[in-house]
């Protein structure tokens, strides 16, 4: 047991030295947005870009891993919606990304490249660019489907996809694909350039997920039963669905597997309290689930490093 912690450790330590700096007021309130931000639209686009423009075609067809990782996450988001419905379809959206919208773009990348080396990080691309693309896609349809009804499906459509897109972490892999596309090498100088940001995107991003974290809550008493429910959903559920995928239906090779399994169970990202602050909808709830499947992630993912590796 001890062996899989001690892997996993430092990408823990980096969120507590987040949370740490925070608590002792070496990094003021507005760091957490500021380093955020870094990471969003430099460090993390810059990584994606790198890792698109240098792989070949190949390295970026795994049919069987991305149907089971999208089956299972998708799965999951429409469980929880269909069961919060009642209380309004762009609440139920938020929580739907609650139980399922894992946190592959900040932690994914260290971790799976702990665990399973470097050549595993065209799985974790993969990830970010279904959960950025089509998870999120969808919740961000269906909020603005229930606050905008006036609109119509084509402006609706329009102004959806205009968000996508204008989304570094997909701007970003999008504009690499040219490279692999015509078969032409990065030049030297934005190759350089690239290494060097693309290697602050890890640790900046742990810190600041640490920040996030840190960050005083609203006194007021939470709905226990209810991010409990999102929580199970998020850290067991769904990475036993895609495990069950990966393994029994689709049999994809064993490093893919783990990689599926470890990306789907890793916790709650901050895209969904993004979203709630921007739509107005109730947030403490996610920023809650946020924190509570983080800290809870370090057990439910080092007890499945420990049973299959």
């Amino acid at each position: 047991m001890l062996t899989p912690l001690l892997t996993v450790l430092p990408v823990f330590g980096l969120i507590f030295a987040g949370w740490l700096a925070r608590h002792l007021k070496a990094l003021g309130p507005q760091a957490t947005r500021e380093l955020n931000r870094f990471v969003v639209w430099l460090a993390l686009p810059a990584l994606l870009f790198e890792i698109v423009a240098k792989a070949q075609p190949a390295q970026l067809w795994h049919p069987g891993f991305m149907a089971a990782l999208a089956l299972g996450t998708l799965g999951t988001f429409v469980f929880t919606i269909l069961a919060r419905l009642r209380h309004g379809l762009a609440d139920a959206a938020i929580d739907g990304l609650n139980s399922s919208y894992a946190n592959n773009g900040y932690m994914g990348f260290p971790i799976i490249a702990v665990v399973l080396g470097s050549e595993a990080r065209s799985l974790t691309l993969l990830s970010v660019l279904m959960t950025v693309c089509v998870v999120f896609a969808i919740g961000i349809v269906l909020i603005e489907a229930a606050t905008q009804k006036a609109a119509t499906p084509g402006k609706l459509a329009i102004k959806v996809a205009r968000r996508v897109l204008a989304n570094p972490l997909v701007a970003a892999p999008l504009a690499a694909s040219v490279f692999p596309i015509t078969g032409l090498a990065v030049p030297d100088p934005l190759d350089s350039f690239l290494t060097m940001l693309g290697a602050a995107a890890s640790p900046c991003a742990l810190v600041a997920l640490g920040l996030f974290l840190a960050a005083e809550r609203s006194p007021a008493p939470a709905p226990r039963g209810r991010i409990a429910g999102l929580i199970a959903v998020k850290l067991i559920a769904q990475p036993v669905a895609v495990w069950f995928l990966a393994a029994r239906v689709f049999q994809i090779d064993p490093m893919a597997i783990h990689a599926a399994v470890i990306l789907s169970a890793l916790p709650t990202g901050t895209g969904p309290f993004m979203l709630a602050e921007f739509y107005g909808r109730e947030a403490d709830v996610t920023a809650r689930t946020v924190l509570l499947s983080t800290i809870l992630s370090l057990g439910t993912i080092t007890g499945y490093l420990w049973w299959a590796l």
